[in-house]
């Protein structure tokens, strides 16, 4: 991104356009962890098959999102976002009218991509349009759509489910993308694409030391703490949780990841990403090891799933702006490419840990939990073995 872009007037507030994006994005993601069960009803398919229609996004993402980057890396930035999250509307209007499991997946499928492209890509503006001691904070408001989408669009989404059917849900989660389209265009400033970047020398940033020891983090921190998130609703049931008390549960989740994200870019800034880091994978063992042990003693005091679920939620996205900001510390001058990267890395992460969720689930929640606060307890490890690298 030209350089001239660092001194646009009212920069940090043209990321919340973007965030309004992520907000879309992050509501197409992961809107099926609300009615997830009626879905699979419905479909007529185990939830934990069901379930694997969110390992299909991530995998697909994961796979797709380097090699989109190089496919469109000369093509402006503001249609770009605006293509991405059309083809999000068109793809989830697809899911709700999909006769099949099957169709179903497919629809997913082409989802994924169109975040592919949107996701990094507002990253990598957002980054560029501050200077770089607020660069933290402008990655955490987009991060931030992300993290309000589970606090917002997940429990909406489980509230339209029960009061309309899954179906419906997905209509209204394709006039959002249709919306948050209009606003982009709207309100974004006109930005050149970038040179083109071959894959082969886009892949090679993962050469440099710095990058090749931070980005396992991200796929290991993310398959420990949100693999579980889509099999959330069976796992309150688990706990304890009736049909009237999972979208409050959900919201609370939802508002602990805003507080969660809000706080770490800001606390990224200030005192580095080692120490929010790792406060972050001490607190997602803490809060999913808790869940297990409540799980497997058949506690079913809703207070304490709910103080639990808050914890989860802001410890899991406490990570991500620690993550980017490592990472383009590592290669500064690539920074739209390890954005990309990061992003691919997360949703792999998303992939191993919801793949890993739905073997596990049928073994029950307690077992599903404690595997999952393990490997937040290895990402801890990883970290403090690697914090070295810069």
């Amino acid at each position: 991104m030209p350089d001239v872009l660092v001194t646009t007037p009212h920069r940090l507030r043209r990321t919340l356009i973007l965030a309004l994006g992520t907000f879309a994005v992050g509501t197409d993601a992961y809107v099926v962890a609300g009615f997830l069960p009626a879905m699979a009803r419905s479909l007529g398919v185990s939830a934990s098959a069901a379930g694997q229609s969110a390992t299909a996004f991530a995998v697909t993402y994961a796979v797709l999102s380097p090699v989109l980057a190089t496919v469109t890396s000369r093509v402006p930035r503001r249609p770009l976002l605006v293509g991405a999250l059309l083809l999000l509307a068109l793809a989830n209007l697809g899911s709700a009218l999909a006769p099949g499991y099957a169709a179903l997946m497919a629809t997913r499928v082409a989802a994924a991509a169109g975040a592919a492209v949107f996701t990094p890509n507002a990253g990598a503006v957002a980054a560029a349009l501050v200077a770089p001691e607020r660069r933290a904070r402008a990655l955490a408001v987009v991060v931030g759509g992300l993290t309000v989408a589970t606090a917002v669009g997940v429990p909406l989404g489980n509230l339209a489910g029960r009061l309309l059917d899954w179906r419906s849900a997905l209509g209204l989660v394709a006039a959002l993308c249709l919306l948050a389209a209009a606003g982009v265009r709207a309100a974004l400033p006109p930005l050149p694409g970038h040179p083109r970047v071959p894959l082969r020398e886009r892949l090679a940033t993962l050469r440099r030391p710095g990058v090749v020891a931070v980005l396992p983090l991200t796929v290991l921190g993310l398959a420990g703490s949100y693999g579980l998130y889509a099999y959330t609703v069976p796992l309150l049931r688990a706990l304890g949780a009736g049909p009237a008390a999972e979208t409050w549960l959900l919201f609370l989740y939802g508002a602990g990841a805003v507080a969660g994200n809000a706080v770490a870019g800001t606390a990224v800034d200030r005192r580095g990403p080692i120490r929010v880091l790792a406060i972050g994978y001490a607190a997602i063992a803490g809060s999913l090891a808790a869940l297990a042990w409540a799980a497997h003693a058949g506690v079913t005091w809703l207070p304490l799933t709910a103080l639990l679920l808050a914890a989860w939620g802001a410890s899991t996205w406490s990570q991500t702006p620690a993550q980017q900001v490592r990472l383009i510390a590592a290669a500064p001058r690539e920074t739209a490419v390890v954005v990309g990267l990061n992003a691919s890395a997360m949703y792999a992460g998303i992939a191993l840990g919801t793949a890993l969720g739905g073997v596990l689930l049928p073994a029950g929640p307690a077992a599903a939990l404690a595997v999952h606060a393990a490997l937040a307890v290895a990402a801890l490890g990883y970290l403090l073995a690697t914090r070295r690298h810069r």
